[in-house]
């Protein structure tokens, strides 16, 4: 049984490029390779793989479909986050994974749909009620895709996190918003937020750590903090 870390070293996928999706995910294979042990968190943007292509809705899920199949190959003790274009029956999700361990740890759905960006024409809504805390190796994490970061009650519904990761493509106008509402979710909660979005020149491409005192931190997360602002500030 793996006891709980200490402290998680993290990678936040920052390449985008405009072509194949095959391109993308050979690039997360080489990362993966490079930091495939329980000590790294590696976070892909949302739809790191193949964007919003809404005019390939099938090529992107049957793809997404291939590399769920290869990723719960390659990753062992790693854990890596990322959302993927998925179809079930009903239509098509924008859905989050976890794999760890050559398994899917945990999925969800966005339940929070940017209309901006036409999300709600072409993905069905997840439940929101789905959005909950899960454990890996004594780590509970958290995950809320870019534009749910801004519904307090998925806050509230995270209580209790070491860890929340927000995979965004957010826009770059709003880019000030981003950085605040990762803070406020790291002060709120109590607890470590990692927000990474990356895209075209119309989206941030930007990754931040921010801890549970609001301080922006480097690369390794240290749970101990988690603990010791819980001490020392309690909230109920």
């Amino acid at each position: 049984m793996t006891s709980r870390p200490s402290q998680l070293e993290v990678l936040c996928i920052d390449f985008f490029s405009n072509t194949a999706y095959d391109e993308h995910l050979q690039y997360l294979f080489e990362k993966i390779d490079k930091r495939n042990d329980y000590k790294n968190i590696i976070l892909a943007p949302e739809l790191y793989l193949s964007g919003f292509d809404y005019e390939n809705m099938d090529k992107a899920s049957a793809f997404s479909e291939y590399a769920i199949e290869m990723l719960k190959q390659k990753v062992d003790e790693a854990i890596v986050v990322l959302t993927l274009i998925r179809k079930f029956d009903n239509g098509f999700i924008n859905q989050a994974i976890v794999i760890h361990n050559h398994q899917i740890a945990h999925s969800q759905e966005k339940s929070k749909l940017f209309r901006l960006g036409n999300e709600d024409r072409y993905f069905i809504s997840g439940d929101t009620k789905l959005i909950t805390p899960f454990e890996i190796d004594g780590v509970i994490y958290g995950i809320v895709i870019c534009f749910e970061l801004r519904f307090k009650e998925l806050w509230k519904q995270l209580e209790g996190s070491d860890i929340i990761m927000v995979p965004a493509k957010w826009g770059k106008s709003r880019e000030e918003h981003f950085e605040i509402l990762s803070k406020a979710l790291a002060v709120m909660n109590q607890c470590f937020v990692i927000s990474t979005s990356s895209g075209y020149e119309d989206i941030v491409n930007n990754s931040m750590i921010y801890s549970p005192n609001g301080v922006p931190c480097s690369l390794t997360v240290d749970l101990r903090e988690v603990t010791k602002m819980r001490r020392y500030i309690t909230m109920e």
